[in-house]
């Protein structure tokens, strides 16, 4: 029974010791920098472009669809 005792007093100092760690982790101060962003807005300015000379463009198609071609003009 003493030998018994006895191996389970060392196996729980062993355990403990091993169990028993130290880690350090040194962390560096994180950097946040400032972002800078250019957004092209194209899109309006085009769309607003196509409102303003669509009926232009339109009118330039029916004219072109009407009017005859070189070669069908001179047989």
């Amino acid at each position: 029974m003493p030998r018994i005792f006895l191996l389970l007093i060392l196996t729980s100092i062993m355990l403990t010791v091993a169990c028993n760690s130290k880690h350090e982790v040194q962390v560096a101060p994180v950097e946040v920098k400032p972002i800078h962003i250019t957004i092209d807005v194209n899109i309006k300015v085009d769309r607003a472009l196509n409102d303003f000379f669509g009926d232009l463009d339109a009118a330039a198609e029916t004219n072109s669809a009407v009017k005859p071609t070189p070669d069908t003009a001179t047989k």
